[in-house]
């Protein structure tokens, strides 16, 4: 069986190695090349860098309109494999593949559908996490599901971490939907809609922090939105980014929100929340490296009594 493998991010490496390695992929479908770093040289993606590698021939259209699909069409792909590519795919492209199309979501469909699963799932505490292998709808993420997968949270995990981990995991489950497809073996189950959630584009200012949240929620958005786009608060109308926390206890408000309590010679740098204290374990100051707090305190005097937030 032939496939087209569809994908932009690191995420999608794995996938893209283990369907190449057992000899699946004719062709690869990637986003065209991005201007990156302060060159601002176009730069090809991940998916792009590793299928040249392995000889590959890979598609990168601005838009998947009729040119794309006449790219697409020589290559007489049976089925459309899909991981983060970044666009939607419309009835005439998918017309194109006479198994259909799948596509690996991090996430236990139906809920948090959407373009960002993994901090969704952080934000809300949930107690796991896992992956679904769906078909390709019309409707975003709300496909048959052919594989899903769960697995527990220890409750302290970043979205850069179950990111690598959903890499792995996914490209295996791929992987066997795809073998399964090939054999005719492949059952798929209809979503609960009645359970659907979904949770949208994470913007850069959604990382600055209200102090008067909770300590528990306020360090579920710094594991969040680690490594993008970053959680981050003002000391002194200079950016400080925390990479690094955690709550100390879910009650208390002797202070204001966002003051600077104590240092604590074993938790850290002790922070007032709207219930709690949060204890700030990495840190970086605008134009400065990240730094564990000891290392970040010897650089920064006088912090204890300040108050973050505020004025920028």
């Amino acid at each position: 069986m032939r496939v087209l493998f569809a994908g932009t991010p690191e995420i999608a490496l794995p996938s893209l190695r283990l369907l190449h390695e057992h000899g699946y992929v004719a062709a690869v479908l990637s986003s065209p090349d991005a201007p990156k770093g302060r060159s601002k040289q176009p730069t090809p993606s991940p998916v792009k860098e590793l299928a040249s590698s392995f000889g590959l021939p890979v598609v990168t259209p601005e838009r998947l309109g009729k040119a794309a699909r006449e790219d697409i069409r020589p290559f007489e792909a049976d089925l459309l494999a899909v991981v983060a590519y970044g666009k939607i795919f419309g009835p005439k492209f998918l017309e194109l593949f006479p198994r259909g199309g799948v596509n690996l979501h991090p996430s236990l469909l139906p809920k948090f559908r959407g373009p960002a699963p993994l901090p969704a799932t952080i934000l809300a505490g949930e107690e796991e996490w896992g992956l679904s292998v769906q078909r390709i709808s019309l409707e975003m993420d709300a496909g048959d599901i052919y594989t899903q997968r769960s697995y527990p949270l220890e409750g302290r995990e970043t979205t850069a971490e179950l990111t690598e981990m959903a890499a792995e995991r996914g490209a295996e489950a791929l992987l066997e939907t795809v073998r399964r497809i090939e054999a005719g073996t492949a059952d798929a189950t209809l979503q609960d809609e009645s359970g659907a959630s979904y949770f949208g584009l994470i913007r850069k200012n959604d990382g600055e922090i209200a102090w008067n949240l909770p300590a528990v929620e306020i360090d579920r958005r710094v594991r969040a939105f680690n490594p993008w786009p970053g959680a981050f608060t003002w000391l002194e109308g200079k950016k400080l980014s925390l990479w690094e926390s955690m709550p100390i206890n879910d009650g208390g408000e002797s202070e204001s929100p966002g003051k600077v309590v104590a240092v604590d010679k074993s938790d850290g740098i002790l922070v007032q929340t709207g219930s709690g204290l949060l204890a700030l374990r990495s840190l970086q100051l605008q134009g400065k490296k990240r730094l564990p707090w000891k290392a970040f305190m010897n650089g920064v005097r006088g912090i204890e009594g300040a108050t973050l937030g505020g004025n920028r």
